[in-house]
């Protein structure tokens, strides 16, 4: 297939990429090569390569910085979806979106399903529904993907963040009443990869398997790396943030697995794997 990928260069885009690169022609683009946020450049340009196929993995997920800078934030998480969806629609070509667990308001109880009520609380989760929403006004043949608690081997994660911390912590303090599912972008992108090659359109929650908390997340963290640090747990009120975030976020991977594909494997295993590649 030809595949077209937007945000190659982040986190999740570098891993795309690696997984897809082998079996694959990719188109691969940048803000700087193509910025979603350009209605007539987006829709003219997957004119121009037609494409098998579009990953939109370009977003602004800086959660706090989308609360303070609400125009950016709709604009590239809102429009720019909504360009892309234009650009696939004129050409009959599939999409597939990366959405968040932002969209849920965070009072449940139990895993969210893909058809439970939406309800975003922050700027950030608004402006990444705008995208979904547009997305199913435009397109019949699409993919969006809600996942969660990001990290990969490429930029700023929670993971890094801890161990980089820790070389000049002994204490650290860490939420505690946020739980979700940490999820390793390379175990994400194999899945996208499976997706891909299927007729099984929809929206799909993708992470890994398990949750924790922030809290639990850092400790075990510091447990496989073999730190020495103590993790003191606070309330998401203590540790002020400009944006809000769902107090749970679990996402049950129902459509994934009813569609016949493995779950993925545990957020403890791929936490394993990741430290030990960054060692």
């Amino acid at each position: 297939m030809k595949i077209l990928i937007t945000g190659s260069n982040g986190m999740l885009g570098n891993d795309l990429v690696e997984v897809l690169k082998d079996n694959h022609e990719l188109i691969l683009t940048t803000s700087k090569t193509l910025d979603i946020t350009d209605k007539n450049h987006v829709i003219e340009f997957i004119g121009e390569n037609k494409p098998d196929i579009v990953i939109n993995s370009a977003a602004y997920t800086n959660v706090d910085g989308c609360e303070e800078n609400q125009e950016t934030a709709y604009s590239i998480n809102g429009d720019g979806v909504r360009n892309l969806a234009m650009g696939c629609s004129k050409i009959d070509c599939p999409l597939v979106h990366i959405s968040t667990d932002y969209v849920f308001n965070g009072e449940n109880t139990r895993p969210w399903v893909e058809d439970d009520e939406i309800g975003p609380i922050s700027v950030y989760g608004k402006s990444k529904l705008k995208g979904e929403e547009a997305i199913l006004e435009i397109l019949d043949k699409f993919f969006i993907i809600r996942t969660a608690w990001l990290y990969g081997i490429n930029g700023g994660n929670f993971p890094k963040t801890m161990l980089e911390l820790a070389k000049n912590h002994s204490e650290i303090t860490v939420v505690y009443d946020e739980i979700g599912t940490p999820t390793y972008t390379p175990d994400l992108a194999k899945a996208i990869s499976q997706l891909i090659d299927t007729d099984y359109y929809g929206i799909y929650h993708i992470t890994n398997s398990g949750s924790c908390s922030w809290c639990e997340f850092a400790r075990y963290i510091f447990e496989i790396a073999d730190k020495d640090v103590n993790v003191i747990p606070v309330t998401a009120s203590e540790f002020a943030r400009p944006a809000p975030r769902p107090h749970y976020s679990v996402l049950e991977n129902k459509k994934w697995i009813d569609n016949g594909f493995e779950p993925l494997r545990n957020y403890k295993d791929a936490i394993k794997e990741y430290i030990e590649l960054i060692k």
